[in-house]
C-alpha cells in the first residue's frame, strides 16, 4: 500500500514518534511524504520515504496529484488546526481529493493509529481491488 504522510511544523515531532512506534508496520509499505516531514521520518526510523517538495512549496499539490490518479491508498495528515497556514487551499484540496476518491484520511493521532492498526489487520486490502 502507498501511504501519504504530511505534518505541519507543530506536529512534525509527533509524526516522527508515530513512525517510530509503527515502524514495523510502515516498513511493509511504500511511504510518500512532503519534503521536510519525509527527511525527519527517515532520520529517526531508517525507513525509505519518497519525498515530494516541502508542503508550502507544492508538496501537498504533488500528493494531491497522486491521489487523483489513485496512486495513494491512505493519508495521515497531522495538521495544526490552531495555526493559520498560508497554503490552506492546498490543504483543503488534499481533504477534498481524499473524500472524492475514497482514500482513508487521518488528521489527528487517534485516527492515525486506528488506520494503521486497520492497515496491519488487512482491513484496507479493499484498496487493491479499487485500483
Amino acid at each position: 500500500m502507498n501511504i501519504g504522510l504530511i505534518a505541519h511544523n507543530a506536529k512534525k515531532k509527533l509524526m516522527q514518534n508515530l513512525c517510530i512506534a509503527y515502524r514495523g508496520i510502515f516498513s511493509k509499505h511504500e511511504l510518500y511524504a512532503t519534503g521536510t516531514t519525509g527527511r525527519l521520518i527517515e532520520e529517526v526510523t531508517n525507513l525509505n520515504v519518497h519525498k515530494y517538495l516541502a508542503g508550502h512549496l507544492g508538496g501537498e499539490q504533488q500528493l494531491g496529484a497522486q491521489i487523483e490518479h489513485n496512486q495513494i491508498d491512505m493519508v495521515i495528515f497531522l495538521r495544526d488546526p490552531m495555526t493559520p497556514q498560508s497554503h490552506e487551499p492546498d490543504i483543503s484540496n488534499v481533504f477534498r481529493l481524499c473524500d472524492t476518491h475514497n482514500i482513508p484520511l487521518a488528521t489527528n493521532l487517534a485516527t492515525a493509529e486506528l488506520l494503521i492498526m486497520a492497515l496491519d489487520r488487512g482491513d484496507l486490502d479493499w484498496r487493491e481491488m479499487y485500483k
